[in-house]
């Protein structure tokens, strides 16, 4: 009878040895096994959504299909109370990511970034309109005008034009086109504040306000990388001797909705604060958004003896230091 008794009692510790070893394989089974994807998915996590409903979600999906992985998850948050609870969020799912992964992923917050690019050498209104057209952003400034904005960013009475630095921001879903403008308005204050501290000794230029105004005509003037210097150091040098900017961008922006996209001599006899054929020194703004390489060139201008330029059509331009040399560079590149 007690070896009767003791193989009994032998046969139930193998046996539960045996199912919780069982049991041990089952659960790395579901810790390692990947949802079936045979592409990235969108994965929208709501507040207080939990992991048990997650999982209930995903085999609706028929990302998984056996029962007991429902069982499982709940004994690793049992097992397991430093486990964080799941954050609301959009994720992006790739296929061969595991259950496991994936639970990391949702309880360190890894939402998923979009990402909006600001060019160099727009214009406020065509940000506002990337902005309105992007997806993931939630448009809080629909049917503010630029005056509410500003205000609301703590720049009350600011304009608008230049004050958001060009540049590729990552953000993720449902953040406000405001907290957009305000990160880029802060960016664009660290730039500008880093140039200026950068700045030559000896700039006919007295505040960085003045930097950013420049920058912005030099951003609209060349596409050309190397030229910015040199046609920085163009705009400071008739700066220096008194002399009008003469510049077509600050007249077009003057025109505004009444620019064609025809530039004529009548425009550039038609008075407006932006018209540096008409008036001396700076326009009282920026003309667009300006990148770090314009301000940069704006404070560290390459001086020379040059006060002219003129486009050759390749998107270079010829620099001449006389009038003669330049009314000759037009009739080459110009009038042919």
């Amino acid at each position: 009878m007690i070896k009767l008794i003791k193989y009994v009692v032998h046969v139930l510790a193998a046996g539960l040895l045996l199912g919780g070893l069982l049991a041990a394989l089952d659960y790395r089974r579901f810790e390692r096994q990947p949802l079936r994807l045979d592409q990235p998915a969108t994965l929208l996590v709501t507040a207080g959504m939990n992991p048990i409903g997650l999982v209930d979600a995903w085999a609706a999906k028929a990302w998984l299909d056996r029962p007991r992985d429902r069982l499982w998850l709940r004994l690793r948050y049992r097992l397991k109370p430093a486990a964080r609870p799941v954050q609301a969020g959009e994720y992006r799912i790739r296929p061969g990511q595991s259950v496991i992964q994936i639970l990391a992923m949702l309880e360190a917050g890894e939402v998923y970034l979009h990402e909006l690019t600001i060019p160099e050498g727009w214009q406020f209104s065509q940000l506002r309109q990337a902005l309105a057209g992007h997806h993931a952003l939630s448009p809080r400034t629909a049917g503010w005008s630029d005056a509410d904005i500003m205000r609301e960013l703590g720049r009350a009475g600011v304009h608008p034009e230049g004050r958001f630095l060009p540049e590729t921001y990552a953000f993720p879903r449902g953040m406000t086109d405001l907290a957009f403008l305000a990160r880029a308005a802060e960016a664009m204050d660290v730039a500008l504040a880093e140039a200026w501290a950068d700045r030559d000794a000896d700039l006919p230029l007295q505040t960085p306000e003045q930097a950013l105004i420049l920058a912005s005509i030099i951003e609209k003037e060349t596409a050309v990388a190397q030229e910015r210097a040199q046609i920085a150091g163009v705009f400071v040098e008739r700066l220096v001797r008194g002399m009008r900017l003469q510049t077509d961008p600050t007249v077009i922006y003057g025109l505004g909705a009444n620019f064609d996209g025809n530039l004529r001599r009548r425009d550039l006899r038609t008075d407006t604060p932006y018209n540096t054929y008409t008036r001396h020194g700076l326009p009282p703004t920026p003309i667009a958004l300006p990148g770090r390489a314009a301000l940069q060139a704006a404070v560290n201008p390459l001086r020379s003896d040059k006060l002219y330029f003129v486009a050759r059509g390749d998107g270079s331009h010829e620099f001449s230091a006389t009038l003669a040399a330049h009314q000759r560079a037009v009739r080459k590149f110009q009038l042919k």
